[in-house]
């Protein structure tokens, strides 16, 4: 049962998380036991957890509707122009304590819930993670759409309600074992249907050319109906809108022609077009060409191309301006999550074209060109330099499936193809490497090309991974039109991955900048911030030993590496050091050791054999180390289950030491390295992704930086890399090596691992060997500081202090400046229980500004 809060503890948190008043608490659990009779039809006596965490979402939701129609109503008197954020995925994880935060019902919440009888925490881990999303892409949306609501943005996010989600992953004998993710089995109190919004799209079919220009006919019909979600900015009354789009099948889907005999099959058959939103693909970092995934890309951008045009049209003000497209790009943003939403830009010119019946080209000196009012409107963001995972879906499977989309792609790439032609005459080979089409083998459509050329700005996702797409992956493209190529690093919202899952340390930075800073607090703040941590350690330890039957020494260094399970992320490096760790301490048990928890957590792909095979190496290392009795409590390995948000927001507030070890130049950027540095660990990484920027931030001597830059990986790749040189010449690590091999951790089956073993040995493109060495050094300096305290904790108080730059609030500053032509605004849209006049009355305050 949770212990009410004190009235010291009610002051200190009156700061970040709402004041606790005796009207707004008697309120809530006023709505609470309405919600638990009428909503839910239940009493206290047959209730049941579930039950109150419905009551409590749908009373926290109650002061939602008012802000969320407000918001609408004031966007619609000021007709600002609206961004568009486009997205395959968005990994939301639970929406009710990130709710109570932006609205400053936190306090009021635990108090009602508390005078109730009810355990908050309780009630919480009763949600489902909305897990429409596989790792950091997703995850990154859901921040966005946190920040566009807090900056006060008219944004919108745009995507696929799957019906499952990310799948839930078991640990089975040391195997990775996928379960279907039915987040929707219990219902979802967050969103609202729209039906009278449902919208047709269409499939295969044919291209008829008449007088009238190209017709898409003979297609199959599936109806997109929307589910919005509302999204609350930070304490600004601002609640903005993610619409996502489920796939219905019409009423008369494949029962034009049927006869008695073909009626129950024919509504059966109706799952096939309802199949388009059942599940989301669970690959990152890797393109897998099916036509169900080319279906959702579609799916989502015609529902929502559809709406925005319909948004566009049926503005207030409706004058022959607005009627007429010349101002679409004036008043529509549109941002592409990567290429999986590419096929908006032929989607969109189709329905200019096809539709609108705009020309291709300028007509009679008036500026109705489609194709410039397309590129105006839409921007690209880039989130991988691996070739695997760029997108190349195959010229006869878009003929099949979108005829005219595929005419209007190569009619781009004509258009496009002439400009480069009399831009270099003769140069074939840069026509065949900037061609939208892909001609050698199977005929392919490059998708990051047509991003490129239909947007009039292309981010990457931080410094290095922006100037690598300038130099080498998009070079040809960049010495074109350099000034479409720009940087966006990437941020995190600070009220879920501070506020929410850190409350502590929230609390301590806001006193820090409340008070007048003196040298004399310093002792008081170091003591307070390793407080803090300690806190967040026994309980994260106390949550292991419930679920993994470990028995965890919170003093320990824990050691935290989290993030989807991909060879270039080098997991296995990691593996290396856990049984480099383990060796030392078998040769010298009673040599001084600094204690370690080590703890990896992620999902592989289901398809990904290799990543399967490292998370089956750690569960073995695991199982040696930890039942070990002369290793004792002096290392222990953790393989985390099941990582998703709800678990991140457990984690990461109490680690002490975050591994961002990638090859240099494999990471676009990474958001979990920003996480754990504003809560408080201190990161080991190489010179890659966003590390590189926090490096710069915090000092380069507040990381612990290891191994090849860039520079130095290019130069191996030169001169060829020889996983053999090294196993050779580093003693500990042919022994660990030759642990793997022999079948040490796995003696049932000793060539368990030879796959893994010779793919580091053969074919390792991410050269895991070349930084093993620097990084056991690197790892002993860690421990080394570990032993400080002190010293340790300043130079985590200097990583937090120069995390400002993450916040994914300068992010969205950055991308509504330069990339949308939108400007930010602290203004507060007026509470509902102010007049309509009040709109107004902001409205106008709003262009003043």
């Amino acid at each position: 049962m949770a212990t009410p809060l004190t009235d010291q503890e009610k002051r200190k948190q009156i700061s970040i998380r709402g004041i606790v008043g005796v009207e707004n608490v008697a309120e809530l659990k006023k709505g609470f036991n309405r919600h638990l009779h009428f909503t839910l039809v239940k009493d206290r006596n047959i209730a049941t957890p579930r039950d109150y965490y419905f009551a409590l979402a749908h009373t926290v939701r109650d002061h939602l509707v008012g802000r969320w129609i407000r918001t609408q109503q004031f966007y619609y008197e000021t007709d600002p122009k609206r961004v568009y954020y486009l997205s395959l995925e968005f990994y939301m994880g639970r929406t009710l304590q990130n709710t109570m935060i932006n609205l400053g019902l936190q306090n009021a919440c635990d108090e009602a819930i508390y005078q109730l009888g009810l355990d908050m925490e309780e009630l919480e881990e009763m949600e489902e993670d909305a897990g429409l999303g596989n790792g950091g892409l997703g995850r990154l949306a859901a921040c966005f759409l946190d920040s566009m609501a807090t900056l006060g943005l008219a944004a919108y996010g745009y995507g696929i309600r799957y019906e499952y989600g990310i799948f839930n992953q078991k640990i089975r004998d040391g195997w990775q074992v996928e379960e279907a993710d039915d987040w929707l089995r219990h219902g979802n109190p967050w969103e609202k249907a729209r039906p009278e919004y449902m919208l047709p799209v269409h499939f295969y079919g044919r291209v008829e050319e008449t007088r009238g220009g190209s017709k898409w006919v003979d297609t199959q019909v599936v109806l997109a109906m929307p589910y919005d979600t509302p999204i609350p900015g930070y304490m600004n009354n601002t609640v903005n809108t993610m619409r996502l789009w489920s796939a219905r099948a019409p009423n008369d889907f494949n029962l034009r022609d049927f006869n008695v005999g073909d009626y129950i099959e024919a509504v059966l058959d109706r799952n096939l077009a309802e199949n388009i939103t059942r599940v989301l693909y669970p690959n990152d970092n890797f393109f897998e060409g099916k036509e169900l995934r080319l279906k959702q890309e579609y799916f989502v951008v015609a529902a929502t191309l559809q709406d925005i045009i319909r948004r566009f049209k049926t503005s207030k003000r409706g004058d022959a301006a607005r009627t007429s497209f010349e101002s679409f790009p004036e008043k529509v943003a549109v941002q592409l999550n990567d290429t999986h939403p590419a096929m908006a830009i032929p989607e969109l010119m189709r329905i200019f074209v096809d539709i609108e019946k705009l020309d291709w080209d300028t007509v009679a000196g008036i500026n109705k060109e489609a194709w410039d009012l397309t590129r105006r409107t839409f921007a690209y963001t880039n989130h991988t330099v691996l070739p695997e995972a760029l997108e190349r879906w195959p010229v006869a499977l878009l003929e099949k499936l979108l005829p005219r989309h595929l005419q209007i792609i190569y009619h781009i790439n004509q258009v496009h193809l002439d400009r480069i032609a009399a831009l270099f005459p003769k140069d074939m080979e840069k026509l065949r490497k900037m061609s939208l089409i892909e001609e050698d083998g199977c005929k392919r459509v490059n998708m990051a090309h047509l991003c490129i050329v239909g947007s009039h700005a292309v981010n990457g996702v931080a410094e290095i991974h922006s100037n690598i797409i300038k130099t080498d992956v998009f070079r040809d493209f960049s010495e074109l039109e350099p000034e479409k190529f720009q940087n966006k690093t990437n941020g995190i919202t600070p009220r879920r991955w501070l506020l929410l899952c850190n409350p502590g340390l929230a609390e301590l930075i806001a006193e820090v900048c409340l008070s007048c800073w003196r040298q004399e607090m310093l002792p008081q703040i170091l003591n307070d911030a390793c407080c803090s941590c300690r806190d967040n350690k026994v309980k994260f330890a106390q949550y292991l030993e419930r679920e993994y039957r470990v028995k965890i020494n919170p003093s320990s260094m824990f050691d935290v590496h989290v993030k989807r399970i991909h060879e270039y992320k080098r997991q296995v490096l990691n593996c290396l050091h856990i049984i480099t760790m383990y060796n030392r301490i078998r040769m010298n048990p009673t040599a001084p050791f600094v204690p370690r928890t080590v703890i990896i957590g992620g999902k592989a792909a289901p398809g990904y054999h290799m990543a399967k095979m490292i998370i089956r190496l750690i569960t073995s290392v695991a199982d040696v180390v930890n039942n070990d009795p002369v290793v004792g409590n002096k290392l222990k390995v953790i393989f985390l289950e099941n990582y998703r948000v709800s678990l991140a927001e457990k984690v990461i507030p109490a680690t002490d030491l975050s591994e961002q070890i990638s090859t240099a130049g494999t990471e676009a950027s990474g958001t979990g390295n920003m996480k754990f540095m504003l809560n408080g660990a201190l990161t080991i990484g190489t010179m890659d992704g966003a590390n590189v920027e926090m490096a710069e931030e915090a000092g380069e001597e507040n990381l612990f930086i290891f191994g090849m830059r860039v520079a130095d990986v290019a130069e191996l790749d030169k001169s060829g890399y020889d996983a053999m040189l090294y196993y050779k010449r580093i003693p500990e690590l042919k022994h660990v090596m030759d642990q793997i091999t022999s079948g040490f951790f796995s003696p049932k089956n000793p060539d368990l691992f030879k796959e893994l073993t010779d793919m580091l040995f053969k074919f390792d493109r991410f050269k895991v060997f070349a930084d093993f060495e620097d990084y056991i050094k690197c790892q002993e300096k860690v421990s080394k500081l570990y032993q400080n305290p002190k010293e340790w904790t300043k130079m985590v108080i200097r990583n937090i202090a120069a995390t400002g730059k993450f916040s994914s609030d300068r992010t969205i500053t950055q991308y509504a400046t330069e990339v949308w032509g939108v400007k930010p605004t602290d203004l507060k849209i007026p509470p509902p229980n102010e007049p309509r006049e009040a709109i107004e009355k902001t409205a106008r305050a709003l262009k003043k500004m």
